[in-house]
């Protein structure tokens, strides 16, 4: 390339033994290049474990089983099935102290409150909290066996834990 031969003369006592992986010669610690494993390297026997679905974090969290904190980073990550109306935006339950906001943490558990055919939107846990207007808290799985109310007052505080996570 570029004006010389790259393929080595054999015996050529200037040409390199090929790329050396790592620092001055030393094996290198990772994947080759474009995360290809480097030959000889062995795959790892046990895969990633992968985090606790929405719904697995709402029944450990209402036994007594998940931290606050480990909920919390749970559910901003996780997707969360709101029903809707004709109207854009969240339906409200007024008919409780404080008004809240049904959602479901799976589509079954959606359907199980609102019909087969509801209509729902879904967004992050996260989106919920910066959507979620003031004064408003949210029930989740409102008709399963693990439901959760979060008042307006736990809503601000998922809120502060979020921005802390975010912003540091």
């Amino acid at each position: 390339m570029y004006g010389y031969d790259q393929n080595a003369y054999p015996g050529d006592p200037y040409q390199q033994a090929g790329p050396q992986p790592g620092m001055n010669g030393m094996p290198g610690p990772g994947p080759g290049p474009y995360g290809e494993q480097p030959p000889g390297a062995q795959q790892s026997l046990y895969p990633e474990p992968s985090p606790p679905s929405l719904a697995d974090a709402v029944r450990a969290f209402t036994t007594g089983s998940m931290a606050v904190e480990d909920f919390q980073a749970i559910f901003i990550t996780s997707k969360v099935h709101c029903p809707r109306g004709d109207r854009p935006g969240f339906l409200a339950l007024h008919n409780t102290p404080t008004p809240v906001i049904p959602m479901f943490s799976s589509l079954k558990e959606l359907r199980r409150y609102a019909g087969k055919e509801s209509k729902y939107f879904t967004v992050s846990g996260a989106e919920v909290l910066d959507l979620l207007p003031t004064g408003y808290g949210f029930a989740l799985d409102m008709e399963g066996e693990h439901r959760m109310v979060f008042d307006a007052k736990a809503v601000e505080q998922m809120v502060d834990f979020t921005m802390r996570r975010m912003y540091g």
